[in-house]
């Protein structure tokens, strides 16, 4: 049986929904992210282990990486989106870049890949579940210091 892919009209709404997160943690607009994750959210990621709850995520992973990286964006040409008719949950599947610095200011390719579990909350997609992390071989730390726009 094959994977329910999202059909054209939802892939758009999370096309959507992946291009404004993306330009909030490369705003490092930790304010203006938050309403998009569910408040009881479950993380983890190559920074963070099991993670729940959307302000222990922003201060354990969020916190670490957006003000250290820049670039942030989802391929989405190489996006999959899974969707059951009529389900209450989606899943997203995505390749990810950023870019990351050493410590002596250097930028680095900084790629990983991005399973986003998400649900419809009253007029806004809420993710319930991430898992991010960086390919292997990508140096973890990054050494940046950006500053965060809006906590």
């Amino acid at each position: 049986m094959p994977l329910p892919d999202a059909d054209l009209s939802l892939r758009a709404s999370l096309f959507d929904w992946l291009e404004r997160f993306a330009s909030h943690v490369r705003a490092v607009d930790f304010a203006s992210a938050r309403p998009m994750w569910d408040p009881e959210v479950i993380v983890f990621g190559t920074h963070q282990d099991l993670l729940q709850g959307r302000e222990t995520a922003i201060a354990n992973q969020w916190r670490n990486v957006w003000p250290r990286t820049a670039d942030f964006r989802f391929d989405l040409e190489k996006t999959r989106i899974l969707a059951e008719p009529g389900g209450g949950l989606v899943v997203v599947i995505a390749p990810w870049t950023s870019t990351g610095f050493s410590p002596d200011g250097k930028p680095f390719p900084r790629p990983g890949r991005a399973t986003l579990v998400l649900r419809r909350s009253e007029d806004e997609w809420q993710v319930v579940h991430s898992h991010m992390s960086l390919h292997r071989g990508v140096p973890q730390e990054s050494f940046a210091d950006r500053p965060i726009k809006a906590a």
